[in-house]
């Protein structure tokens, strides 16, 4: 058994970039920034900071392009995938991207939210942003495959 999976939690380190396919399909492409915190030997702070190339498809696309800009935290359910070409020179090159399946967008910040600021809350009550979850959308079998109505459980 294979499994490709990747989940990320970071900021985006550009706006989103919004084409459609000569097909009618919208893609989106931005990039985002994680990053990982330790105590080294001398228990001094270490950071270390990985960018990654994300690429949305569909409807979440739209989404995304309409919600997100460089800066916004974002959580990210997807697949690697890696593009080889040759470029003008003849050299080989990659690009590994992640292909978003899910996506959860994070927390307004402070300079998003500082012009339209919800009430203080009660003292027994937390404000919580509602904050959409995407997923791609289900595929449909091809119709050579054999499909039977009654093995489905609803």
């Amino acid at each position: 058994m294979n499994l490709n999976k990747v989940f990320l939690i970071g900021n985006l380190t550009r706006d989103v970039t919004l084409k459609t396919t000569p097909t009618g399909q919208s893609v989106a492409e931005f990039g985002l920034a994680t990053n990982r915190v330790w105590l080294g030997n001398n228990n001094q702070k270490q950071q270390e900071v990985e960018f990654h190339n994300i690429v949305v498809w569909g409807k979440m696309a739209e989404l995304c392009n309409q919600y997100l800009a460089k800066g916004r935290m974002v959580f990210i359910e997807g697949r690697l995938r890696t593009r080889t070409w040759q470029d003008s020179n003849g050299q080989k090159r990659f690009k590994t991207e992640i292909i978003a399946e899910n996506i959860q967008f994070g927390p307004k910040s402070f300079k998003e939210d500082k012009l339209d600021l919800p009430p203080e809350p009660e003292a027994e009550e937390t404000a919580h942003e509602e904050l959409p979850v995407l997923e791609e959308e289900p595929t449909i079998p091809p119709e050579d495959e054999d499909f039977n109505s009654e093995e489905v459980p609803f």
